[in-house]
């Protein structure tokens, strides 16, 4: 059986409480009196109650400032509040709202009106709760959904992967008198072990989210760095422009994270083309300020191709591990980690379509880290 809802009755005016107490009681509620500011606050402190009714003209510590209170700690500033006064002027009324009440009754109080606003209060309150509870459900969904998802394809990568190595190794049995195809099959063995540890390596970062250690980066310095990983990590000589008029502007940042992240992006861009590799496949960075009102300022680092663009039956889910429109094994994680590292950084990463084909990956990365609380790493 689901408990009635508390409401806190607070004025310095006993027969007021005895009132409201009685009327709201026949209804089925739970009354709590308390008779001064003061007695309010150590009343919340003990126990929470779903709604106050708070008298603003009150000794000692007036409703504002109890309000004022109540607003100022996490635990107690979701409570809805009330106000019951006298005062009937609109400056009053402001001043009240301004300090977090949600409503105004004003005296003398009309019991059913009072009941109407109350239970309207404890309606929207119920509607709230409701929504939090759907929103961690809906958390705690879409988190099994990844769990499987990951399991799924590491099972899946793993076991054709594995089967490449025996199915290699039962060649070398096979030839074992012919030097050149035991070294071919025993290359293609070392090929899908390294693909093994990749994909190891990489489930390792999502484990976990960790803040990496910051220092100030030089912007252009960065920018050529990853160019440089993406170039050496994939063996390849592909030229990337660089389009940054931030020029050298310093950030806080990783290095060995900021360049994962780009990088992983620049192979995402490289592979988008349908072209031989030997051929042109145009990738280009372009950089500038993105100063949005009443938020951190950030950079924006756009990674433009111009390739076969977002493949419309996973442009959902490009972020999911293992979503890869490539039909090779142990591929699809490295947007799924750019994008939970540079998170870990508080930036994002957004898949677009670039106009006049191809896509355009945009990044964001803030100028500036917060200071981070022990608890939060």
């Amino acid at each position: 059986m689901t408990a009635a809802p508390t409401i806190l009755i607070v004025d310095d005016q006993p027969i007021n409480v005895q009132l409201l107490k009685r009327k709201l009681e026949r209804e089925g509620l739970s009354v709590v009196p308390a008779y001064s500011g003061i007695e309010a606050l150590d009343l919340i402190a003990k126990s929470k109650p779903d709604l106050i009714l708070l008298d603003v003209m009150m000794p000692d510590m007036d409703g504002i400032e109890v309000c004022r209170r109540l607003q100022a700690s996490a635990d107690t500033r979701s409570i809805p509040v009330i106000f019951v006064t006298a005062r009937t002027s609109k400056e009053g009324k402001i001043e009240g709202l301004s300090v977090g009440a949600v409503d105004y009754i004003t005296k003398p109080i009309d019991l059913d009106e009072t009941l109407a606003r109350v239970q309207t209060q404890l309606r929207f309150l119920s509607v709230n709760r409701e929504m939090i509870d759907l929103q961690r459900r809906l958390v705690d969904a879409r988190r099994a959904a990844t769990i499987g998802a990951v399991t799924q394809g590491i099972a899946h990568n793993l076991n054709n992967l594995l089967g490449v190595v025996i199915g290699h190794l039962d060649l070398i049995k096979a030839y074992y008198d012919k030097p050149e195809q035991v070294k071919k099959n025993a290359a293609q063995i070392d090929n899908a072990i390294a693909r093994i540890v990749s994909i190891i390596k990489q489930l390792s970062l999502l484990v976990v989210r960790t803040y990496p250690p910051f220092t100030k980066g030089n912007l252009q310095t960065l920018l050529e760095g990853s160019v440089l990983r993406f170039q050496t990590d994939n063996k390849l000589t592909a030229p990337v422009t660089i389009d940054n008029p931030l020029g050298e502007l310093l950030i806080d940042t990783n290095y060995e994270v900021f360049e994962e992240v780009v990088s992983k992006v620049l192979i995402n861009a490289w592979e988008s083309y349908d072209t031989p590799p030997a051929t042109p496949r145009p990738i280009s960075i372009h950089t500038q300020y993105l100063d949005k009102p009443g938020k951190d300022k950030f950079i924006e680092i756009r990674i433009e191709d111009q390739g076969h663009g977002i493949d419309p039956e996973i442009r959902d889910r490009v972020f999911e591990p293992f979503v890869s429109t490539k039909h090779t094994v142990g591929v699809g994680m490295g947007l799924t980690i750019a994008r939970h590292a540079l998170r870990n950084l508080d930036g994002e990463v957004m898949l677009n379509a670039r106009e006049g084909g191809g896509t355009s990956a945009v990044l964001h990365h803030p100028l500036e880290q917060k200071p981070r609380k022990r608890s939060d790493a």
